[in-house]
């Protein structure tokens, strides 16, 4: 009885702490995807090209997943989880309101890459101390769950946004700096939470079974599948440039589409988690067929998929959709499969290869739109294609190995 009793309290214990580190994550994606969701259109209206909005999109993401494989070891070298991740979350969040001040596209690309490193820095750590706390609650949940709170600011904030830009009358300085206010609220509660739960390792008994030499041969697996999702998803920050490009929308609908992927995402995550612990990574392979329609159904290409405004929402959906099962199943996946002393450098491993992947899919897709919108299209989805043919061959493998069709180990 009194075995069970202490069950139950770890995992009550584990389920606040999640929720704790999720209301951080509230407020800071309402900060910093807020601002990505106008990023592309204030790029534009300062000047820049799409060429430009692409290289950007891809050096802010090349270097806010690349450094994570630093952030990563020196997290787990030290065990100085919380400070780097109070070091990342500064840095990711005050530079959003400072846009409001950037009066050139060359300063704003300066401060939009420091956000994407602040994130870079604090990602890691804090991902491995959540996963100290998802494996009372079940990995895919705790993910999900995590990835809700985090895209209901995501969702939350891109509103809030455009509705600054419809009554100020587009003014993105006005908008830029109001999110300073969200970015204030996650520091408070992440100082709250690091006195809460100063050592979140004690939420998971260590499993010496999982203890080997290196990182074993699923996580490289997953890495590739990564990888070739990440250099086929078109960056936001050129969906919004072709939709101001093209007209298709007023620019106060920009954001209010951004926050709509954005719950998609979050909703998806906590479906998408519960069935993860069920089925195992089976989920990602269906979701990743779904979502790669997004491509063609936002940028118009087939003919009939030029449905204008309606047709690019349900694009803009399954782009949410997909964002969500990357951001719960394969960190489930990488959590399930490493030990507990080196997920940190795990995750900035796989981190660093998603971000590269992403940076030279972006620059591809941000020239490909200059040049012809139907070859982004035909590239995108040919590479997410061929992140179903690998999970599909991961999923095959381990059914001959184990049976099972949960691939995660």
């Amino acid at each position: 009885m009194e075995l069970i009793m202490n069950g139950i309290l770890k995992k009550r214990t584990a389920t606040r702490f999640v929720v704790t580190v999720g209301i951080v994550s509230l407020f800071a994606d309402m900060t910093y995807e807020s601002a990505r969701s106008i990023n592309g259109p204030y790029l534009e209206v300062l000047g820049a090209t799409a060429s430009t909005v692409g290289w950007v999109a891809g050096l802010g993401e090349l270097l806010g997943y690349g450094l994570r494989f630093v952030s990563g070891y020196f997290s787990d070298r030290t065990g100085k989880y919380w400070t780097i991740t109070l070091i990342g979350y500064t840095i990711n969040l005050l530079s959003v309101p400072l846009l409001a001040l950037a009066g050139h596209w060359q300063l704003a690309i300066l401060l939009i890459v420091g956000e994407r490193v602040g994130k870079a820095l604090r990602v890691p750590p804090r991902d491995a101390m959540l996963s100290y706390g998802t494996r009372e609650m079940g990995r895919g949940w705790g993910y999900g769950l995590h990835e809700a709170l985090d895209q209901t600011g995501a969702t939350v904030g891109p509103l809030l946004v455009g509705l600054v830009l419809l009554y100020r009358h587009n003014s993105y300085v006005t908008a830029y700096a109001c999110l300073l206010v969200p970015a204030v609220l996650a520091l408070a509660i992440l100082l709250v939470a690091m006195s809460m739960y100063p050592h979140p390792e004690h939420l998971e008994i260590s499993d010496t079974a999982l203890v080997t030499k290196g990182y074993p041969r699923i996580f490289w697996g997953y890495i590739v599948v990564g990888v070739l999702i990440a250099a086929g998803y078109a960056d936001y920050s050129l969906i919004a440039f072709h939709f101001k490009r093209t007209a298709l929308m007023k620019d106060d609908w920009i954001p209010v589409f951004y926050a709509i992927a954005m719950g998609s995402e979050g909703l998806s995550a906590l479906l998408l988690g519960k069935l993860y612990d069920r089925i195992g990574i089976w989920v990602m392979l269906f979701t990743t067929l779904l979502s790669l329609l997004f491509a063609p159904l936002v940028f118009g290409f087939p003919p009939w998929f030029q449905g204008g405004f309606h047709t690019a929402l349900l694009g803009v959906i399954l782009w949410g959709i997909g964002m969500g099962a990357q951001e719960s199943l394969l960190k489930a996946a990488v959590a399930d499969a490493i030990p507990t002393d080196r997920r940190g450098r795990a995750f900035g491993v796989f981190n660093a290869a998603f971000g590269v992947s992403w940076f030279v899919g972006s620059v591809a897709m941000g020239r490909l739109y200059d040049t012809s919108r139907p070859a982004l299209v035909v590239f995108s989805v040919a590479l997410q294609l061929l992140a179903v043919v690998g999970l599909a061959g991961l999923i095959t493998r381990r059914r001959k190995r184990a049976g099972p069709p949960h691939i995660a180990s």
